[in-house]
């Protein structure tokens, strides 16, 4: 999404005017818990120093609005909960890290609360109130905005506290469970719920420093589904949603009730492999490396790729072939692509792999990791690549009775994060899907896969001549040859080799359809005839939908951008990456190509050979099946009619 134009950038002295009401507040105050039930077994917070008081009693400054005490009152002094959870009289570095997101994030709430009430009827509302003025027939506007501020102070304090607290999170992670002393009468009240809360999740969580810090970054998270969950249902708050605000001191974003992340990398650990360590796989290959140069055109004051405007970007993939072709080094040779050209850039680059290890058995939780590892990937102020590798043991197959429900849950999750009704692709980042057995992997999830890569490994003699030389390393003396070493690698005379071999199918179910209607209508070289091929193929196999035809469409939309960013637009940040979006734009479409038939076809056969090389796999294993179990009825009823033991 662009940023709107109605971009404010918050200042620091509007920000540090209220730094004394958030310190207030995280010294002290009383409140009476609404909605939580209070827990007897919360100790107070140990003082500092006994004999001064720490807590400060609550007077609602907002005449009319009468806080009912329907719990006892309880004092919740969260500098001294976090300072005093050890024996330590000085304060941590970690502590006082906490402490400050805390007051900063309370404070940048307050002002941008302060920012709505004067972009609306708010802040006339509020001084009329003051002195007694407020007219009846206003009582509900103003009842409705104070709502609404209380849904957007929660929301920027949440995501104001994950924000100043990523760069502290320990490996840990702590589960504090949904928020429930939520209250939104004013944005005063709401925040010493929020906090309540906080103070009480800190008590059962918080037993060390790097416990307090998970456990406050889970209570922003938790914060965050809540309010996105009760504005959806709330009014008033397009001001605050068609609106954004930065601030530069620190780059923290406020736009609507999305969270802001920052922009971190991840340190990767894996051994990276150059283009030429890829044997065979030319396509998948080529599309890789085109796919990590795409990536790089994102621009981040616009948070959107060219690519994806002009309609050549690749957002999912899935990579098949059979066990030892070379899909973790595919993976290996991308992610140190786009590694190295952040380096260049200065650009935060995160990837993440999503594993067996993400299924929980806990109901729900296998769901939840699945969530955070999309919204990781998805944060638009990185480039992003995030794997699935081995999907189809992940995601469970749908009807399948051997899928978990942790199976299930995953697939729900990737099925709406992929193709969606709220995904939004901007062209920061990609997902790419890994099987030995994508039969395997349920048929819509796949669906949702925009581009294959078929990794077959070598094929030829010289790709295992190629191959054999890379393994072998250098320490022999075993001379090569007549061969020309990595000359059958060269991409380009690869790929279009590899293209052209798809004129015609390769599978044989595709292929009797494709010979049916080429002596049926003739040559394929119009969009009629194309149809004519497409229906055909769909009665052959009514799994081939209209989302097959969208994923071929993107695909020939990716061979019309069909050329290679120069290296030296890579190599230098200057030329290509820092130009301003319209530029990047236009020097893109400079090199685009026209589309053919030809690239309709040869699309066309890919995805559909694909397809029915899925199916043919899924019925065969299907029907291997019935015959096991076929084989143990008829060899029971034996043991039975004859009676063995």
């Amino acid at each position: 999404m662009a940023r709107s134009a109605d971009t404010m950038e918050l200042g620091e002295a509007e920000i540090r005017k209220h730094y004394p009401a958030a310190l207030s507040l995280l010294e002290g105050f009383d409140h009476s818990p609404r909605i939580a039930r209070p827990d007897a077994a919360a100790a107070p917070a140990r003082e500092r120093s006994p004999g001064i008081g720490g807590r400060r009693a609550f007077r609602s400054t907002t005449p009319g609005l009468v806080t009912r005490r329907t719990a006892r009152t309880e004092g919740v002094r969260l500098i001294e909960r976090i300072e005093g959870g050890d024996d330590d009289p000085l304060v941590s570095p970690l502590q006082a890290s906490l402490l400050a997101a805390l007051r900063r994030a309370l404070a940048i709430a307050l002002a941008v609360a302060e920012h709505y009430a004067e972009r609306t009827a708010l802040a006339d509302l509020k001084r009329a109130n003051l002195e007694g003025a407020l007219p009846p027939a206003r009582q509900q506007e103003f009842a409705e905005l104070l709502v609404a501020e209380a849904l957007v102070t929660a929301q920027v304090f949440a995501s104001a506290t994950a924000f100043h607290l990523a760069a502290h999170l320990p490996e840990q992670s702590v589960e504090v469970g949904e928020v429930e002393e939520f209250l939104t009468e004013n944005n005063q009240l709401a925040l010493h719920g929020l906090l309540w809360e906080l103070d009480r999740d800190l008590v059962a969580h918080g037993s060390s420093d790097a416990a307090r810090v998970a456990t406050v970054a889970a209570f922003a998270e938790q914060v965050m589904d809540k309010t996105a969950a009760r504005a959806a249902s709330a009014g008033r708050l397009e001001p605050f949603t068609s609106a954004s605000w930065r601030v530069a001191e620190s780059g923290f974003t406020v736009q609507g009730f999305a969270p802001a992340r920052a922009a971190r990398s991840t340190q990767l650990t894996m051994t990276f492999k150059k283009p030429h360590e890829v044997v065979g796989n030319h396509i998948a290959k080529y599309q890789a490396m085109r796919l990590a140069k795409m990536l790089m055109a994102y621009d981040f004051n616009r948070r959107l790729n060219p690519f994806a405007e002009l309609g050549g970007f690749i957002f999912t993939f899935m990579g098949d072939g059979k066990p030892g072709t070379g899909k973790t080094t595919l993976i290996q040779m991308m992610a140190g692509l786009i590694h190295d050209y952040c380096q260049v850039a200065g650009y935060p680059f995160r990837y993440q792999n999503l594993s067996t290890d993400n299924i929980d058995s806990y109901q729900g939780k296998s769901g939840q990791n699945a969530k955070a590892f999309i919204d990781t990937i998805l944060d638009p102020s990185v480039i992003g690549f995030g794997t699935i590798d081995d999907i189809d043991q992940l995601a469970g197959k749908r009807g399948d009775r051997q899928s978990s429900a942790g199976q299930l849950e995953i697939t729900a999750v990737l099925m709406e994060s992929f193709a969606g009704a709220n995904t939004v692709v901007r062209g920061n980042c990609t997902f790419g899907m890994f099987s030995n057995y994508p039969e395997n992997v349920d048929d819509a999830l796949r669906q949702r896969a925009g581009a294959r890569f078929l990794v077959d490994g070598p094929q030829s003699r010289e790709d295992y001549i190629d191959i054999l030389h890379l393994l072998m390393g250098k320490n022999h003396d075993i001379p090569l040859g007549n061969h020309d070493l990595y000359a059958n690698q060269e991409i380009k005379r690869a790929v279009a080799r590899s293209f052209e071999a798809h004129a015609r199918p390769h599978e044989e179910g595709l292929a009797r359809v494709f010979e049916q209607v080429h002596a049926q209508v003739g040559a394929l070289d119009t969009i009629a005839r194309l149809g004519t091929y497409l229906k055909a193929i769909q009665e052959a196999d009514p799994r081939f939908t209209g989302r097959a035809i969208k994923n071929i469409t993107d695909a020939v939309k990716v061979r019309a951008m069909d050329f290679e960013l120069p290296d030296e637009w890579m190599e230098e940040p200057e030329p290509f990456l820092f130009q301003p979006y319209e530029r990047k734009l236009a020097m893109i479409e400079e090199l685009r190509r026209p589309i053919t038939t030809e690239m309709v076809v040869q699309e066309i056969n890919r995805y559909a050979d694909s397809e029915f090389r899925y199916a043919d796999k899924s019925d065969e294993a299907a029907i291997e099946a019935m015959v096991r179990d076929l084989v143990r009825q008829q060899e029971a009823r034996r043991r039975f009619a004859g009676g063995d033991g």
